[in-house]
């Protein structure tokens, strides 16, 4: 059996006139769409690799708060401490005196109100229990745990928030126990009798005369925590395209346009993609709560992450729905990339850590949605859903009415695509009789014999061999955009001459 015999049948040589004034409209449709797309994902990489440029030199934007019940010698070592780690590279430390916030439930209500990435905190009266348990181990009960707190919500960009404010939070406590050796070591050995500056109490204080203790409002350790704010976007965006293209397939091929009337079919685009995003997002949500291992996430959180996420898919694929509609063609597979990179990339860090410029990505729903995530996974901690949830129905609402607008702008077309064949065909039939009638003509003609007859064959066969070499002409400059047979995956191109 011969391989692929058909394709290896003989063709035009690439030298035929037919052939050779293509070459230079092959290679310009060639070359149009290739820098349109190279410029399309520069573009894309150059906003994504901006938006992380120096992110490390913005974590001086990420704010935490610091209240210091004690006014001792605890406070001042971890003033010295920040000053001397104080850079671009490290957070703010914003103190507040007491009397803003009386009491640690006040600062843990602050940070869960996102008005601080954290706070930290020194217990009262923290200073003068360590001296008497370095200057008196044997007769102080000191807890070292009890002295400097750390009230933060891992749920809120963990992968950001670990090392940003928890390693350097840490770090300030270690180095405020040094400077807190360095500033008061002498007093506390000239006033502690020598025989106790050798005891396992003594001296387990003097190394450690605090620990940092972590108040986490959600603890969030599972390693699936890196992929919310990217892949797990990504794929719902892609699994709306899909089936969104997989429906206007259906619809187009079982001519629905110009069978059902328009409000029918918009009712059952939307009844079809809620069912489609409302069985998706529940998909989505149980392989999340059932990869959640380490994270303490109840059955009525898993309910509001189901149904946050059923908002954002169907948002979006109403959004898509649009972009299929308005837009050509070959700009859909553009546009879903770019709809992609945007709202992916106004989640991977936090604003603070972004240049100013990529601010405006707050209108976008990946963000919303995303915020609004950490709201229900924190227990309210993330209060903006007076912003986020706006955002969100409002591109359900707006996009909602431009895909319903375009089912009648697709049956509108699809019933004037269908008069026109009509009228191509009625025109055919028209020209047939008159073919008809020409040759009713001609067979009433008398027409001699010899030479006549004979410059006639000669005549006829002229005509022929050019029509037939027309017909080859057209077959071979015309580029199919409309139906391509088992040729793989191909896009139309945007632009072409």
């Amino acid at each position: 059996m011969a391989f692929y015999p058909a394709g290896r049948r003989p063709r035009a040589s690439i030298h035929d006139p037919a052939v050779r004034s293509l070459r230079f409209g092959v290679l310009k449709a060639a070359a149009i769409n290739f820098i349109i797309l190279q410029i399309l994902f520069l573009g894309l990489f150059c906003y994504l690799f901006g938006s992380l440029f120096q992110e490390t030199t913005h974590i001086h934007n990420l704010h935490v708060l610091f209240v210091d019940y004690d006014h001792g010698a605890i406070g001042n070592a971890i003033r010295t401490a920040y000053h001397e780690l104080q850079s671009p590279g490290f957070p703010t430390l914003v103190e507040h005196p007491p009397s803003l916030y009386p009491s640690p439930a006040s600062i843990r209500q602050s940070v869960c109100h996102i008005h601080y990435w954290g706070g930290l905190y020194i217990s009262p009266n923290a200073s003068s229990q360590l001296l008497s348990a370095l200057t008196s181990p044997s007769t102080t009960t000191y807890d070292p745990n009890t002295t400097l707190t750390l009230i933060w919500n891992e749920a809120r960009y963990p992968t950001i928030i670990d090392p940003s404010i928890s390693t350097t939070m840490t770090l300030l406590s270690t180095t405020a126990q040094k400077a807190y050796l360095l500033a008061n070591g002498a007093s506390i050995f000239s006033t502690t009798s020598p025989n106790l500056t050798t005891t396992p109490p003594f001296l387990t204080t003097l190394t450690t005369p605090w620990t940092l203790t972590s108040q986490n409002i959600q603890p969030t350790p599972q390693g699936s925590r890196l992929i919310y704010n990217t892949l797990v976007i990504i794929l719902i965006l892609i699994q709306e395209f899909f089936y969104l293209g997989y429906l206007n397939t259906v619809y187009q091929q079982f001519h629905l346009y110009t069978a059902v009337s328009a409000h029918r079919i918009a009712l059952i685009r939307l009844l079809i993609s809620a069912t489609y995003t409302f069985i998706g997002s529940l998909c989505t949500a149980a392989t999340i709560h059932a990869f959640k291992h380490g994270w303490a996430i109840t059955p009525g959180q898993f309910f509001l992450t189901w149904a946050v996420l059923w908002l954002f898919a169907h948002l979006n694929f109403l959004v898509l729905d649009v972009f299929t509609v308005w837009l050509p063609p070959p700009f859909v597979p553009m546009a879903l990339i770019s709809w992609i990179v945007l709202n992916v990339t106004s989640i991977l860090l936090p604003f603070e850590l972004q240049p100013g410029f990529f601010s405006w990505a707050w209108a976008l729903p990946a963000h919303a949605v995303y915020g609004t995530l950490i709201d229900v996974w924190s227990g309210g901690c993330n209060t903006q859903l007076g912003a986020f949830l706006p955002i969100l129905f409002a591109y359900e609402l707006l996009a909602g009415a431009g895909s319903v607008v375009g089912v009648y702008r697709r049956a509108h077309f699809a019933v004037l695509a269908v008069e026109g064949e009509k009228e191509k065909e009625k025109e055919k039939e028209k020209e047939k009789e008159k073919e008809k009638e020409k040759e009713k003509e001609k067979e009433k003609e008398k027409e001699g014999e010899g030479e006549g007859a004979g410059l006639e064959r000669r005549t006829t066969a002229v005509t022929v061999g050019e029509e037939s070499r027309e017909s080859i002409w057209r077959e071979m400059s015309r580029v199919e955009t409309r139906s391509r047979r088992n040729t793989g995956p191909c896009l139309d191109l945007p632009f072409m001459e």
